[in-house]
């Protein structure tokens, strides 16, 4: 399926949240309550310098949901055909990227922390980091 999606299948989810005067939370449930997928991994990208990107990479296999915990930043995606950016600045939605989506995050503002969870624990050889062989991939 991974070679076969497209940037259609990126989606925007908006998590529930529960405002209260001591502060707002926002729940987040795996196996289809909230994402569509069970949380097998969490890690969080921070102090990331000005102008620079983060990502750009492809997973075979690995789902990831991507939220802006604090700060704002963007989120390039490309299917090999067609890009996108999309924008995540509150910590109340996020960006479910499918497997097969080259996706690369950047414009990060002063302060941002990228929450990602993923479906599958770390495994080097989900990852395709160079663009060409992304397209190669893609295309078979």
């Amino acid at each position: 399926m991974s070679k076969k999606t497209t940037i259609a299948d990126c989606k925007i989810i908006d998590l529930r949240k529960f405002k209260a005067p001591q502060g707002n939370i926002t729940p987040i449930e795996g196996g289809g309550g909230d994402i569509p997928f069970e949380i097998k991994r969490v890690f969080y990208q921070y102090d990331v310098p000005g102008g620079e990107s983060r990502g750009a990479h492809a997973h075979i296999k690995d789902q990831q949901f991507l939220i802006a915990i604090s700060g704002s930043f963007e989120v390039m995606i490309d299917d090999g055909t067609n890009r996108d950016i999309i924008a995540l600045k509150q910590p109340y939605y996020g960006l479910l990227v499918p497997p097969g989506i080259w996706s690369a995050e950047q414009g990060f503002s002063s302060g941002s922390v990228c929450l990602v969870l993923t479906d599958n624990g770390y495994e080097a050889e989900d990852y395709i980091r160079d663009y060409e062989e992304f397209l190669k991939y893609k295309q078979q």
